[in-house]
């Protein structure tokens, strides 16, 4: 059965010009590229493509919308375009690399993949290291993720996993300290979030599942001050990544 934010999605293809340009910057495995003009900001890219050796065909607009569902495709696609799931390893390198604290993001059965999108580009804007994703239950890095990601998906490394719980008792073990969020919790602006932490992201409808939520070390809640008692996934995501960068960014002053 599909979930309910399943899409007829063409993993092969990325589309929308900053996606598009953000996954030429990143060397993204790309056959070739097919645009409405070559001219404008679409020659901009049509430049980088050609710098790299990379086929740019011109095509009409209705090619784009039968190949992307009739997405906001904005006069580009790419075809062939790819991004390899990083290891654990390479996420933990990240960090090491720069000598801070380790910085992780987990989904714990994200499934629309705008808000998987959105986690993305917040989390590479605010310096995480990477994001892990459950192999299961989880939206995955297809065109609508990069799209809405504004090309993030293409900087910051992803990981996929066979069972997020089992992952974190082992990241546990190598000192890092897991907050879960939940209405239930404590307030995440009294939480001490500057060590090796991981920000654990429940579902759009559930939460935390239990397993998962059993192997956190805190759970962290945001105040709510309104008649809507809960914030859409990405939104809490993002306001919990920035509350991570203040206070670690406090510490090192």
């Amino acid at each position: 059965m599909k979930n309910q934010f399943e899409e007829n999605e063409r993993d092969e293809l990325v589309f929308g010009r900053n996606a598009v340009l953000e996954a030429l910057k990143a060397d993204t495995p790309i056959n070739h590229i097919l645009v409405t003009s070559m001219t404008g900001s679409l020659g901009a890219i049509c430049s980088e493509a050609k710098k790299r050796g990379i086929i740019v065909k011109q095509v009409d607009s209705r090619k784009l919308d039968q190949m992307t569902g009739n997405a906001n495709h904005q006069g580009v696609c790419a075809e062939g375009a790819c991004v390899s799931y990083a290891t654990v390893e390479e996420i933990l390198a990240v960090s090491e690399q720069k000598g801070t604290a380790p910085f992780l993001i987990l989904c714990d059965g994200i499934e629309d993949p705008h808000n998987l999108g959105a986690i993305l580009r917040t989390a590479e804007a605010c310096g995480a290291d990477g994001v892990i994703l459950p192999k299961r239950r989880s939206a995955s890095l297809t065109q609508t993720v990069f799209k809405t990601s504004a090309g993030a998906a293409s900087w910051i490394p992803v990981t996929r996993v066979g069972n997020l719980a089992t992952e974190m008792i082992a990241l546990k073990k190598r000192g890092i300290w897991f907050f879960g969020a939940d209405m239930d919790g404590a307030e995440a602006f009294s939480s001490d979030l500057t060590g090796a932490v991981g920000i654990v992201i429940g579902s759009e409808g559930f939460g935390l599942s239990a397993p998962v939520k059993q192997q956190c070390d805190g759970i962290v809640s945001l105040p709510m001050f309104g008649h809507v008692n809960s914030l859409n996934a990405s939104v809490a995501a993002g306001i919990l990544m920035y509350e991570a960068v203040r206070q670690r960014t406090a510490k090192q002053k």
